[in-house]
């Protein structure tokens, strides 16, 4: 598994899948919408199915041996 990768958001939450958006770890929000309902996608170790799931600054998303770090932007 690679380093955990920091991925800033401007509010204090995002959606799950515009979350998985914003980090490029897909194209857009359909492919998002397809990998969360399919349980690919865990937030804080626990699936979650679902995508308008709200993610704060310091949760950590892992979706195929990705981690993404939410942090606060500038």
């Amino acid at each position: 598994m690679s380093a955990p990768l920091d991925v800033p958001i401007r509010d204090e939450s995002i959606r799950l899948g515009q979350l998985l958006k914003l980090a490029g770890v897909v194209d857009d929000g359909a492919v998002a919408r397809e990998v969360i309902e399919r349980g690919l996608v865990a937030v804080n170790g626990e699936v979650d199915t679902r995508r308008g799931r709200q993610v704060r600054v310091g949760d950590e998303v892992t979706f195929e041996g990705e981690t993404l770090h939410v942090t606060a932007g500038p």
